[in-house]
């Protein structure tokens, strides 16, 4: 008889499902980023992982269900980061500028992330549109920034009547422009914008940049 603390066979077959869906959704996010949605091949993420190519169909039903799923799992990451993000402490500007830093940080460490976006534009967002599950996700970056703007108006540090989603766009141009279009922005004028030694200076110049929007004075009439 097995030890009362030894998983139940049902539960060990949950585990393992668990595991090779995980594979297979980190397998299929290397390869749609890497051929794109159209070039990527079921055969070959099946190939790349210990499973079969009935096996991924059993677990997402179709290539285009295995796309959202992968989208799916893109967005909820970067939703849990933002999550994650402790500024309450912080004043304004400095609240600000920690919510800067973190959208920068996880663009430049999830450039797959930055491809799939791009893919799923050019697919006007069909797949972000179906997923019931992606419309749930919500905000977290655009409801923290609401509450760091109101806060920074109250005080006075804010003047600008900014909107939070347009600062979310702002700040997300930048950080996605940086990866997106490191290579042919450094062919064309021979700077590499994920340069090592000017991180520091991109990440500074970025906020510097929001934070002079939101507290710059503007012209009445």
């Amino acid at each position: 008889m097995a030890a009362a603390n030894e998983p139940t066979g049902a539960a060990e077959r949950t585990r393992d499902a668990a595991r090779t869906r995980a594979e297979i959704l980190e397998v299929a996010t290397t390869e749609f980023a890497r051929a794109g949605y159209a070039g990527a091949r079921v055969d070959e993420i099946a190939s790349l992982t210990r499973t079969t190519k009935r096996m991924i169909y059993y677990y997402f039903g179709s290539k285009e269900r295995l796309f959202t799923a992968v989208l799916e799992r893109a967005y909820t990451e970067i939703r849990e980061t933002e999550r994650s993000l402790d500024v309450e402490h912080l004043d304004p500007v400095a609240a600000t500028r920690r919510l800067v830093e973190l959208t920068f940080d996880h663009h430049e460490a999830h450039p797959d992330f930055i491809r799939l976006v791009s893919i799923e534009n050019i697919h006007e967002a069909e797949h972000i549109i179906g997923s019931e599950r992606l419309s749930k996700l919500g905000s977290p970056a655009t409801e923290v920034l609401q509450r760091i703007l109101d806060a920074g108006r109250s005080s006075g540090l804010f003047h600008a009547e900014a909107d939070a989603v347009d600062v979310h766009a702002m700040i997300s141009s930048f950080c996605f422009f940086r990866v997106s279009n490191r290579h042919t922005f450094g062919a064309l004028f021979g700077r590499d914008l994920v340069a090592a030694d000017r991180r520091e200076h991109y990440r500074n110049m970025l906020a510097d940049m929001i934070i002079a929007y939101l507290t710059a004075e503007r012209a009445k009439g």
